[in-house]
């Protein structure tokens, strides 16, 4: 008789719990954009771990596209942000149905993997036996999990942290599971097609809603200037937000663009990433679509760890980043000043001589042989440069 996977891994120390009678299962991840779509390996795994189990999702309301038609997540519960804007009554109102909506989902199992109170709470109030998490600050709050998973304090990719949870109670993914998903639907590849037409193209997606994390506007319009006298043809992309699309307004005043800045959904995005020849950006959800889709990128980084938020396995993926000793440090802006000398200091001839390598690295001829060399260019760079 052939071995169940439980059977398999059976280990004689550890505390996994019992997941033979696991029928329903809820994953918690109540983060941003791109945090939501690298919970994607999360939901992969289960679904081959946990054949046969329902796997949902609760996820705020403006991240269910990061995961709609996930083949791996049958329901997808919204949570509401603009709510936290009403009254105290409003708020409390439309928690309890929140609360209520996750009771009646009888879970066996819940994986939190949002740090804070709510996600914990909502894995608690779900009344599941098996309640997995990564401890939040509280005492008391510990206690409503069943099953803590340990920090990792080394730099390590957020999607294997994510994992984690699973392996905290017994369910180790192979590589091949460890993979992301976005679903890009067809009526958005329509739409694109009629906005971008059938000519190449850059996608370049300059802004973040954290500016730290943003090269600077003058650098990006260089930048694109150099792309347009070699006869490239860019198109602009951002988010919704005022000051994001001030900025890309600022970028392409006067040039030669096609300014998408605040005017594509995220679904669009992805077929826009989907169609470009490659994608420039700044750790921003891009990135992280990119890396679902298997994409080409330039991806610049700052003060966050592209060890921990660059690309995830996307062999045609370049970062370009400064070796200062200082980095990754987190901090909005040098000395909390929301500018990141580590981003300013990148020069436009590294950027456009990583694009134009990852373009000649793009022939089929040239990709098997060039595979992940110019992951180090920024430090050649240098090198180069000083000698």
């Amino acid at each position: 008789m052939e071995k169940s996977y439980f059977q398999e891994v059976k280990m004689g120390y550890g505390d996994h719990p019992d997941l033979r009678g696991v029928k329903k299962i809820l994953v918690i991840k109540l983060r941003h954009l791109g945090d939501v779509l690298l919970t994607g390996a999360v939901f992969r795994s289960l679904q081959s771990l946990m054949p046969g189990s329902v796997i949902d999702a609760y996820v705020y309301k403006e991240a269910i596209p990061m995961l709609e038609g996930h083949p791996g997540v049958d329901t997808l519960i919204g949570y509401d942000r603009r709510w936290q804007k009403g009254g105290f009554f409003k708020r409390l109102t439309e928690e309890i149905r929140i609360w209520r909506k996750i009771r009646l989902g009888q879970y066996d199992l819940v994986l939190n993997l949002t740090e804070g109170d709510r996600g914990v709470f909502a894995a608690w109030i779900s009344g599941a036996k098996i309640r997995v998490g990564f401890p939040p600050k509280g005492k008391w709050q510990r206690k409503l999990l069943t099953h803590s998973v340990k920090e990792c304090h080394s730099l390590r990719h957020a999607v294997e942290r994510n994992l984690d949870a699973l392996r905290r109670i017994g369910l180790f993914p192979p590589g091949d599971m460890r993979t992301l998903y976005l679903h890009v639907p067809e009526e958005a590849r329509r739409r694109v097609e009629g906005l971008v037409g059938s000519r190449p193209f850059i996608l370049i997606h300059p802004a973040s809603r954290w500016r730290y994390k943003c090269w600077p506007a003058l650098k990006m319009r260089q930048l694109i200037e150099r792309l347009l006298h070699e006869g490239q043809r860019v198109v602009l992309t951002t988010g919704a937000e005022e000051g994001e699309k001030e900025m890309v307004r600022e970028i392409a005043e006067g040039l030669d663009v096609l300014n998408l800045a605040g005017a594509v959904s995220l679904k669009e995005l992805g077929a826009l990433i989907e169609r470009a020849e490659l994608l420039v950006c700044v750790d921003s959800v891009p990135l992280h679509m990119a890396s679902a889709l298997q994409k080409p990128m330039v991806a610049l980084f700052g003060p966050t760890s592209d060890v921990t938020w660059g690309p995830w396995r996307n062999p045609q993926a370049r970062i370009v980043s400064m070796p200062f000793s200082c980095r990754p440090c987190y901090l909005d802006g040098c000395g909390g000043s929301k500018k990141s000398d580590c981003l300013e200091a990148i020069p436009v001839d590294l950027v456009l001589k990583t694009i134009q390598f990852l373009q000649r690295a793009l022939q089929p001829k040239v990709l098997s042989e060039v595979g992940a060399a110019c992951l180090c260019v920024g430090k050649q760079f240098i090198d180069g440069a000083r000698e």
